[in-house]
C-alpha cells in the first residue's frame, strides 16, 4: 500500500500512520524531533543531505517512520542552526564578542586610576557669586499657570509650556511678584481677585520645594507684571532686597536667577548691556525704560530677579530677543523703578490707579511733544542757515557781476 505525506505535515505533533489491514502505527513527537535531531548534527557521522519533495512516497510498509523522518529532517535542520550562529554573532557580537576582546588582566586598578587632587578655595570673584546666589536663591519661586500641565513628548523630555515662569517674593505677607504673561492664559478667562490662578513653588531651607496655591492680587498688562498671595509659613518666606535701577552702568555686573524650561533655581552671569530699551512684551504693548543684559534668559525665567553685583534687585525679566526661541544673548528686564511704582498699587488697589496712569501718559506725552519740537527747531535752524549761505553766495556773484 502506499501512504501520501505532505511535507507541510511533516512537523505536526504525534502523526500516526494507519494501516488499513490493522497493522501496527507509529507515532513521532516533537521533543524526539528536535532531540534526534541535534544529536545527529552533533555526531561525527558524516550524513549526505537529502531533499525533501512536496510529497514523499512510502513503498515498505515495515519501513520505521521515525527514521526516515529523521533523515529528512536532519538537513534542513543543520542549515537553519549554522544560519543562526553566525546571524547572531554578527548582530549581537557588540555584547558579547567585543568584551572578550577587551581589558588588560595584566593591568591593575591602582595602576590606571590618576591622583585626584583637591580644587582649593574658590577665587574671590567666585565665592561671591556663589555667596550671592546662596542668599538670593530662597527669595525666587517657580510658578505654573493652573491652567496648563507640562507634556511628555514622543522623545521623553518634558516640555514646558509658556504658562511657566518664574517669581520673586516681595513680602513676609505672601506676596509674590511675576510677569503677567506668565499667568496670562489664567488671566485672560477675567478671574475674580483672591481666586486661585497658579501653583507656587517656594523653596524651604531644607532644599525641598513646598507647593501652595497663587492666589491673584492684581496686574497689570500694560507694565506686564501681575502680584499673587500664598499662605505660606513666615519662615519660607524671605522677600528679595530691592535696589536701584537709576544708577545703573553699562557694563556691571548682574545675574539673573530663574527656571529656564523647567530647571529651578538655575543661575546666569553676565553684564548690563543697555539701558532705557524699549520691550516688546509678550502682552502685545511696549515697556520703556527696560535693561538690557546678555546674562542668559530663556522661557521660564520671565518674571525672575535681575540682581546687581550686591544681590539687589534690579529689574523683574520679562523678553529676549531672538529668532530661535532661546537665549540670543539679548535679554531685557522690567526696571526696579518701575516695579517699586507698579506693585504697591497693585498690592492696595487689584490695579494701577487711573490718576497714575493719566499723569504717566501725560509725561511720556509732554516727553513725546517736547522731543518733536525739539526736532522742529532743528530742522527751523538748519534750513535758516541755509537760506544765509544762499544769500551770501548771490551777494558775492552779484558784485562780481557789477565789475565785469
Amino acid at each position: 500500500m502506499q501512504v501520501l505525506l505532505s511535507s507541510c505535515n511533516l512537523w505536526s505533533l504525534g502523526v500516526p500512520t494507519h494501516s488499513h489491514r490493522g497493522r501496527r502505527s507509529s507515532v513521532l513527537s516533537r521533543r524526539e524531533i528536535c532531540f534526534d535531531g541535534m544529536s545527529s548534527v552533533c555526531s561525527n557521522d558524516a550524513v549526505s543531505p537529502i531533499s525533501i519533495s512536496s510529497t514523499v512516497q512510502v513503498q515498505d510498509e515495515t519501513l520505521d517512520f521515525g527514521a526516515m523522518l529523521r533523515k529528512i529532517v536532519l538537513s534542513p535542520t543543520r542549515r537553519v542552526l549554522v544560519v543562526s550562529l553566525t546571524m547572531y554573532s554578527c548582530l549581537c557580537s557588540s555584547r558579547f564578542l567585543s568584551a572578550l576582546a577587551l581589558g588588560d588582566p595584566s593591568v591593575k586598578l591602582e595602576e590606571v586610576t590618576p591622583p585626584v587632587f583637591s580644587s582649593g578655595p574658590l577665587f574671590p570673584i567666585e565665592d561671591r557669586i556663589v555667596q550671592l546666589f546662596e542668599r538670593n536663591t530662597y527669595s525666587v519661586v517657580n510658578i505654573f499657570d493652573v491652567t496648563l500641565r507640562p507634556q511628555l513628548n514622543v522623545t521623553g523630555v518634558v516640555e514646558i509650556p509658556e504658562g511657566n515662569g518664574s517669581g520673586v517674593v516681595w513680602d513676609e505677607e505672601g506676596h509674590i511678584v511675576t510677569n503677567y504673561h506668565v499667568i496670562g492664559n489664567a488671566l485672560s478667562r477675567n478671574p475674580n481677585s483672591g481666586e486661585v490662578v497658579a501653583r507656587v513653588n517656594i523653596l524651604a531651607s531644607e532644599g525641598l520645594q513646598k507647593n501652595f496655591e497663587g492666589r491673584l492680587i492684581g496686574a497689570d498688562r500694560l507694565k506686564d507684571l501681575a502680584v499673587l498671595k500664598v499662605e505660606a509659613p513666615k519662615d519660607i518666606l524671605r522677600p528679595i532686597k530691592v535696589g536701584q535701577s537709576s544708577s545703573l552702568k553699562v557694563g556691571q555686573q548682574c545675574l539673573a536667577i530663574g527656571n529656564p524650561f523647567g530647571f529651578d533655581h538655575t543661575l546666569t552671569v553676565g553684564v548690563i548691556s543697555g539701558l532705557n530699551r524699549d520691550i516688546s512684551s509678550q502682552t502685545g504693548v511696549t515697556i520703556g525704560g527696560g535693561v538690557q543684559t546678555d546674562a542668559a534668559i530663556n522661557p521660564g525665567n520671565s518674571g525672575g530677579p535681575l540682581l546687581d553685583s550686591k544681590g539687589s534687585l534690579i529689574g523683574i525679566n520679562t523678553a529676549i530677543f531672538t529668532r530661535t526661541g532661546t537665549s540670543a544673548g539679548v535679554g531685557f528686564a522690567i526696571p526696579s523703578s518701575t516695579v517699586l511704582r507698579i506693585v504697591p498699587q497693585l498690592i492696595q488697589f487689584g490695579k494701577v490707579s487711573a490718576s497714575w496712569k493719566w499723569n504717566h501718559i501725560h509725561r511720556n506725552n509732554l516727553a513725546n511733544s517736547l522731543a518733536l519740537l525739539s526736532n522742529f527747531l532743528c530742522a527751523m535752524h538748519f534750513l535758516l542757515s541755509y537760506f544765509r549761505y544762499l544769500l551770501k553766495c548771490l551777494d558775492i556773484l552779484s558784485g562780481f557781476m557789477v565789475d565785469t
